[in-house]
């Protein structure tokens, strides 16, 4: 199973929300504070926990990431699809993957095709569908974009023969967030 998720929310552009650092810093290349609880919140959808503290399995659709991939922010680029995922990767005790930078979404796709287990992917949005595309067949057909609104959203998809079947998961973490797949 392959999930992609969109970085949680961001900078307008045009004064606040500001961009935080982990430590409360203004960053323009991080989360906003919905960004970063939104990070938090990503912990009870992929790694959900009973009322005695105990693992409980995560909402139909989803599965417990054994390894999660982010854009490496190191070349300048945003920081966010990290962002998105240090919280979460915490919890499950496990490292996230950078080897992949904005643009490389091509060699990203060859090394999903042939992960085994659970593994996450976040991801800038206007790139998800440069990973779709080299993924292989993947049916039925995902939107074509990511609208820039969305962060709300899971793609899921599961390997079926040669290619992948394709699905939708709406997270429904914070308020706001649409039960509405993206069309």
């Amino acid at each position: 199973m392959l999930m992609i998720i969109r970085h949680a929310e961001k900078p307008s552009g045009c004064g606040s929300p500001y961009g935080v650092t982990e430590a409360g810093e203004k960053d323009d290349q991080s989360l906003t504070v919905q960004g970063w609880s939104r990070a938090g919140a990503l912990i009870g959808l992929f790694d959900p926990r009973g009322g005695d503290g105990r693992s409980a399995p995560p909402r139909p659709g989803l599965a417990r990431p054994d390894r999660i991939f982010a854009a490496d922010p190191s070349g300048g680029d945003s920081k966010r699809p990290k962002e998105t995922v240090t919280p979460l990767a915490a919890t499950l005790g496990t490292s996230i993957d950078l080897r992949f930078a904005k643009g490389q979404e091509a060699a990203l796709a060859a090394a999903l095709r042939t992960a085994s287990g659970p593994t996450l992917v976040s991801w800038e949005h206007q790139n998800i569908s440069a990973i779709i595309a080299h993924l292989g067949p993947v049916a039925p057909e995902p939107p074509a974009s990511w609208p820039g609104s969305r962060f709300d959203v899971v793609y899921v998809f599961n390997r079926d023969g040669d290619g992948w079947a394709f699905s939708q998961v709406p997270q429904l973490l914070l308020a706001g967030d649409s039960p509405d797949p993206i069309t």
